[in-house]
């Protein structure tokens, strides 16, 4: 009777560990993809704005881009930071590994990211021509190039990556630019451009408005042909990232919101609901994320051509104990970020409005 007992209670107590770790990884993972997307959200249209930065040849419609997200641009790039001190916290084998292997890839994003702040804060300080030329020469091809690596640096977490038995990454930096991630990386763009596009018409009047009209309507077009080019690629050629929703037919529901906010851009933009427009624009956003975590989960680096060495959210977590005093303190983080985040957008609400302090 003991003894049975005693084996009764060993196995309640593996089984309640399991589910202990089971609940904590996945949470952490939730949270990661969370602050990424939310990043992708927020800092996708200053991108985007970047990337429209040029169609422009007017000095005052320039600064009036750069200030629509003069206030705000620097608060959306926290939540890349802490969505990848989340990922170093929760998951570091990955860090270390994505890092390791899209090292040349990160550094150039790094410099692109440093290259476009410099120039929203030096660009205005010389009346000089060829200065603000430069800098607005800078500020666009950075806004762009980011843009593109992001979406390439998804591209093959999707496709999967060279990983050998250790967990390195066994590949090299020209086996990264494949065409799938390639496409993702022009898909991005598409889609940034679009989000920029339709929050410059937010933030914007007149003469600059008009144009911006114009720009977002050509953008839609141009996302909706990427994402239907991606959407047919990846069923054709990455077929284990629609093997969850083709299991699970339930799951299709997630990929129709997907396809209804895509489709209600275009309608509410027609109807001059700019507001809805971006709304539209960030759910998009947001079942895209859904659509790829989901697929993705369990993995977090997904191992080409060998699936066993793949680095998931339990051969690649921290401890248990790590990742339970991490989310405590992720739980009072991410709401301040949040708190932050609203607080700004409410401060800075409205038109652009040109002064002194302007950019």
């Amino acid at each position: 009777m003991a003894t049975g007992t005693a084996v009764s209670l060993k196995h309640f107590n593996a089984s309640t560990h399991y589910a202990m770790n089971y609940d904590l990884n996945t949470v952490w993972f939730i949270l990661v993809g969370v602050l990424f997307t939310g990043y992708a959200m927020l800092d996708g249209f200053d991108l985007g704005i970047g990337a429209l930065h040029l169609f422009t040849r007017d000095d005052i419609e320039r600064r009036i881009l750069m200030n629509a997200i003069g206030p705000v641009w620097d608060g959306n790039e926290v939540w890349l930071v802490t969505g990848g001190g989340a990922l170093f916290a929760a998951f570091p084998d990955v860090y270390a590994t994505v890092f390791s292997g899209f090292y040349l890839a990160f550094i150039l994003l790094l410099f692109a990211l440093i290259f476009r702040a410099v120039a929203i804060e030096f660009r205005s300080k010389q009346p000089m021509r060829w200065w603000r030329q430069m800098w607005d020469i800078g500020f666009s091809a950075g806004s762009l190039v980011s843009a593109l690596l992001i979406g390439v640096a998804m591209g093959n977490i999707a496709w999967g990556v060279p990983i050998d038995a250790k967990g390195e990454f066994a590949g090299t930096f020209l086996g990264l630019l494949r065409p799938f991630p390639l496409l993702l990386g022009v898909a991005t763009v598409a889609l940034f451009m679009m989000h920029g596009a339709i929050y410059g018409l937010m933030k914007t009047e007149g003469a600059l408005h008009d144009k911006l009209r114009g720009w977002a309507m050509n953008s839609i077009i141009f996302f909706v042909i990427c994402a239907a080019i991606t959407t047919m690629a990846t069923l054709l050629y990455v077929p284990h990232m629609a093997a969850r929703v083709r299991e699970n037919p339930w799951l299709f529901s997630l990929a129709l919101a997907n396809m209804l906010a895509i489709a209600n851009i275009p309608r509410e933009f027609y109807h001059g609901r700019d507001w809805r427009a971006f709304l539209s624009s960030c759910a998009t956003m947001l079942t895209l994320m859904a659509l790829f975590g989901i697929d993705q989960y369990p993995n977090l680096v997904f191992s080409q051509p060998d699936p066993r060495n793949s680095l998931t959210i339990y051969n690649a977590a921290s401890s248990q104990k790590t990742l339970g005093i991490m989310l405590a303190i992720a739980g009072i983080g991410v709401p301040v970020v949040i708190a932050y985040t609203i607080s700004i957008y409410w401060i800075f609400r409205g038109k652009v409005k040109m002064d002194r302090m302007s950019y």
